[in-house]
């Protein structure tokens, strides 16, 4: 008899060092010194401008950028002051942004920077800062700011290039749009639950209709829906979310939101740890595993965790591997919620089938060779076969079959399929880890295989795929043939 076993909560792994402590400095109506007139000097000054600062700009020969800039400011006034910087210049700054080509002025700069009480930086030099600028990805208020402590600038900004390009422009309104509505929501009497809610629905609009611009009557629905569940409101929600087969790069964008939004997240031993670097750093994970013929904790005790967690009105997230809805026990938990009148959304994953055909390079369906794709239990409920396994569709020789779990019992289903039709010549291949660096394929005839991985004896989650695509043909015989070499196949 399966040993149970209760879920436990894991720690989140403790921040690691950082060689800069990211802070967002506030310039509002500040003033900001500027030293030099290069252009250099003249991009700092239009940053600390954009910011808010008042900025005054000494240079005995200010480039023509800098008197641009000055003329037609961003936010903040910019005024050049057309000689070299004196100590008093510096009394009362918040900042001080130097711009010097020899070490002895920016020493000279740095010193007296400092003895006024303001934070300075040097540009190029190091050595003389106290912080240092990053690569800005700019959706005011929402800014993002990027840093390799110096080490490699242009990797910074082609990392702020990314962000660039998976950020849409319009979250600036939205965050814009939050700003004004703090108070109107922080009022609307709503507790704090509710209040909650309001920005959850704000946030899941604003990421799903980013170029939208925001509207009065947005806000006003969201207050709605958020009174019209009543007392409800207190309820927290449950999302099954799809891990994938371990890449964590096979993620969907709509998973990795969901991680980032969670409070509680239940994961599987089959969820690869590497997933969960994707989750909001405070959000609390509980390892409720569920392993083959070992031990695991009971489907009733997940559920109960699960509602309950819902109920005091955290945002949990059921993490498995894979697709939740395939072999994933979802219908369980689904109706848990259902019944607790918990909302529950899903969000679907890549499965182990097609994690483990994209690794190997290989088709799971074929025009000519196989017209349908079947993706079976290798075991039932009492973990031995199926009593009602569908002997004829695993012998149908036009079909690519996906048994998942079979460890235990692929000699036995091989043994009788064999028996009741299935050639014993079919090409198969098993899959151990599928997708992740750790990978293992055996593959051969699909009476060799359960011998083959018997003998291998895999650790983690295994994958058996069998079907005439697995061998070589006229329409895919370069690709075939090279993935089942490169895996060993006796072709």
């Amino acid at each position: 008899m399966d040993e149970s076993r209760k879920p436990r909560e894991e720690a989140s792994p403790s921040m690691g060092p950082l060689a800069r402590l990211p802070l967002f400095f506030s310039l509002d109506g500040k003033r900001a010194v500027v030293a030099g007139g290069s252009a250099a000097a003249s991009w700092k000054a239009e940053l600390l401008s954009a910011a808010g600062a008042s900025v005054d700009v000494y240079a005995g020969d200010p480039c023509r950028e800098l008197l641009a800039l000055a003329q037609n400011s961003p936010r903040g006034p910019i005024v050049v002051h057309r000689r070299i910087w004196t100590d008093a210049d510096l009394k009362q700054a918040a900042i001080a942004i130097g711009a010097f080509e020899d070490d002895a002025s920016a020493a000279d700069f740095t010193a007296a920077a400092r003895a006024a009480g303001a934070l300075v930086n040097v540009v190029d030099k190091p050595a003389h800062c106290d912080f240092a600028f990053g690569s800005i990805v700019n959706r005011s208020p929402l800014v993002i700011g990027v840093s390799t402590d110096g080490a490699a600038p242009i990797f910074a900004q082609a990392v702020r290039a990314k962000l660039e390009a998976f950020l849409p422009r319009g979250f600036a309104n939205w965050a814009a749009a939050a700003a004004r509505w703090r108070e109107s929501i922080k009022t609307s009497g709503l507790p704090f639950s509710g209040r909650r809610k309001v920005w959850q629905l704000f946030t899941d609009h604003a990421v799903k209709h980013p170029d939208d611009t925001p509207r009065a009557a947005d806000l006003e629905c969201f207050l709605a829906e958020v009174r019209g569940l009543g007392a409800a409101v207190e309820n927290g929600s449950v999302t099954l979310v799809g891990a994938g087969p371990g890449d964590p790069e096979l993620l969907t964008l709509r998973a990795v939101r969901a991680l980032q939004s969670a409070d509680v997240i239940l994961f599987d031993d089959l969820v690869s740890r590497e997933v969960l670097d994707f989750a909001r750093r405070e959000a609390k994970k509980m390892l409720v595993g569920k392993t083959g013929y070992g031990p695991s904790c009971r489907q009733d005790d997940i559920n109960a965790l699960m509602v309950n967690l819902a109920k005091s009105g955290k945002r949990v997230v059921r993490l498995k591997g894979g697709d939740p809805l395939i072999f994933g026990r979802a219908g369980e938990e689904l109706a848990a919620c259902k019944t607790a009148g918990i909302a529950v959304e899903i969000v679907p994953g890549i499965t182990a089938a097609q994690g483990a055909a994209s690794a190997l390079g290989m088709p799971l369906t074929d025009r000519a060779q196989a017209r349908r794709l079947q993706y079976v239990a290798g075991h039932g409920s009492s973990g031995a076969l199926p009593a009602d396994f569908d002997w004829r569709s695993l012998a149908d020789p036009s079909t690519t079959t996906a048994i998942y779990m079979p460890t235990r019992t692929l000699a036995a289903l091989v043994a009788r399929a064999i028996e009741l039709g299935l050639d014993p010549a079919t090409p198969s291949v098993a899959v151990a880890r599928a997708t992740q660096p750790n990978q293992q394929i055996i593959a051969g005839p699909i009476a060799r295989l359960p011998i083959m991985l018997e003998r291998l004896a895999p650790a983690g989650p295994v994958l058996v795929m069998l079907g005439k695509v697995f061998s070589p043909s006229a329409e895919n015989a370069d690709t075939t043939a090279t993935a089942l070499s490169a895996i060993g196949y006796d072709l």
